[in-house]
């Protein structure tokens, strides 16, 4: 879906339709202490952008109509979406209010695959209003990164034979799972485009030639192991994805990756009471929907966000699964007692994240 809170906004105030509208925390008047959450195309002129400390949004557009995130509203657009969408394919894969994968491969061409990305666009704005953007690919990688190039309100289709064509011109940063940290460090070795992070490494990739010469053939880029070193296991995933490798299914079965809150202070703090006597709020709320949805966790993640907006985290990765409230509490609290301890500057935010989740019927013999 195309901005998705800010544009069901605009449908239900028309009168907001031209103007920049900004969905997200209250500004007020540039001392807002929040993020926003997500601007319509107007804002983005702005520079506007999701996750934008909220003063920033305020100062670069102080015209801008600033609303509340009104997430019940958006969560009863997204089930009617949902219900469309699913119609077209008995495999779908919800993930987000305003994003799905469908596997259609069943229409078996992709002129086929086009109309039917049509006729669910012209389905979704029917019935709600609101527009969309298609991306058709080989594969869920191809199909999402298709998907962002063809916004707003818009439909693309990248065969088998055009992903090399349409991946490496691309910008690092457009490929998923590189994000500002990852890309800061390709750029420092001179890499800014998909193009340049490849590096033959096959056969197929070389050309015709014996296998024993692969390995003497240079260029731009950085093989797997390089990749590997760098980044961990995420550089074995990066060298794939560089080449539109994607092996991973649609599943229609609901996966919750991790569960997690954060909370913004009203004003900077150092206050050990405040701190830990909030930080004991989000932790019952973080273990009571890891209930709600049966299951066990494995990582501990706290989240930290100094004055100036400078953010960390730090984790914990448990010897097995737990759902033990009292392991949640002890290692989260040791987390963040970790991050009073190092610096002596004004908190922020804090925030907890559980993470290899598995679910409880799993444990059961």
């Amino acid at each position: 879906m195309d901005y998705f809170f800010a544009q069901v906004e605009e449908r239900e105030n028309p009168q907001f339709r031209g103007k920049p509208v900004v969905v997200g925390a209250d500004p007020k008047e540039g001392k807002g202490r929040g993020v926003v959450s997500t601007a319509n195309y107007k804002a983005r002129k702005y520079g506007i952008h999701s996750a934008l400390p909220i003063s920033k949004a305020y100062k670069l557009c102080p015209e801008a109509i600033f609303l509340p995130v009104n997430m019940e509203l958006y969560r009863k657009v997204s089930e009617k979406i949902m219900r469309l969408i699913k119609k077209c394919s008995p495999k779908w894969e919800m993930t987000g209010l305003d994003e799905a994968y469908l596997d259609i491969s069943f229409v078996k061409s992709y002129q086929e695959a086009e109309k039917l990305a049509e006729k669910l666009k012209k389905e979704i704005f029917k019935k709600e209003r609101l527009t969309a953007t298609c991306g058709v690919g080989p594969n869920k990688l191809i199909a999402k990164m298709a998907s962002e190039k063809a916004k707003p309100n818009g439909l693309l289709i990248i065969k088998s034979n055009q992903v090399k064509n349409f991946l490496e011109p691309l910008d690092i940063r457009d490929l998923p799972g590189i994000g500002p940290k990852t890309a800061e460090k390709l750029r420092k070795l001179g890499i800014n485009t998909i193009k340049e992070l490849k590096k033959p490494g096959t056969r197929a990739e070389l050309g015709a030639g014996p296998a024993p010469h692969r390995n003497k053939v240079s260029g731009t880029g950085l093989s797997k192991p390089e990749l590997q070193d760098l980044f961990g296991k995420v550089g074995g995933n990066i060298y794939e994805k560089v080449r539109g490798i994607d092996k991973e299914e649609v599943s229609s079965e609901e996966i919750i990756k991790s569960i997690g809150k954060e909370h913004t202070f009203e004003r900077d703090t150092r206050d050990s009471e405040i701190i830990f006597g909030t930080f004991e709020n989000i932790i019952e709320d973080v273990y009571q929907e890891l209930l709600n949805n049966k299951f066990f966790f494995k990582t501990i993640t706290v989240i930290c966000r100094y004055q100036g907006f400078e953010t960390h985290t730090k984790s914990k990765t448990l010897d097995k699964p737990t759902q033990d409230s009292e392991i949640l509490k002890k290692e989260s609290k040791k987390l963040l007692l970790k991050f009073l301890i190092e610096k002596p500057k004004l908190i922020r935010l804090i925030g907890l994240r559980i993470s290899s989740l598995q679910n409880i019927r799993a444990k059961e013999p």
